[in-house]
């Protein structure tokens, strides 16, 4: 129960520390096998969400220093499984690796924010509990993001896939 409520937190989390979709869903699996192991650990079970994303923070900083140190060649797209045609799929994909380019020029907490916000729709006061920062200061960099995003993505790209 607790994987399928907060997968998708867990996971945004994940993917705004690392930038790579693969290594956050690897993170985030690991994540919540300690958490799940270390459960007596959570003191205040009201606030699992912020005690767990903390565990999925450091997991993803250590993976990434680990990818840095072992990282010799770009490894290759994933290849999905997808009910629709081969032309939606390249479409998606394409799209989802445009926004994860898109993403990358993010620094790591606008990125975090904007997945945490947008993906998941957490609340700012949520997200600067998370964080540890104002509410206002994760409005600034939502709002910087979004800027940024806009830019790089162009009016086109944000029309044509936002009604999907």
């Amino acid at each position: 129960m607790l994987v399928r409520r907060y997968y998708r937190t867990a996971f945004a989390v994940a993917l705004g520390v690392l930038g790579n979709r693969q290594d956050a869903e690897d993170v985030v699996q690991d994540a919540f096998v300690k958490a799940i192991d270390r459960l007596e650990d959570c003191r205040e079970p009201a606030k699992f969400v912020q005690w767990m994303l903390v565990i999925v923070r450091n997991r993803a900083l250590s993976h990434r220093t680990y990818r840095k140190i072992r990282e010799t060649s770009e490894l290759l797209p994933e290849i999905a499984e997808a009910d629709d045609s081969p032309f939606v799929d390249a479409a998606r994909s394409e799209l989802a690796d445009t926004l994860q380019s898109a993403l990358a020029t993010l620094s790591k907490v606008q990125r975090e924010i904007v997945l945490l916000h947008d993906m998941d729709g957490w609340t700012h006061k949520d997200i600067a509990d998370s964080l540890g920062i104002t509410e206002v200061r994760s409005r600034q960099h939502l709002f910087v993001a979004r800027k940024l995003l806009r830019e790089r993505l162009g009016p086109s790209l944000l029309r044509e896939y936002s009604h999907e």
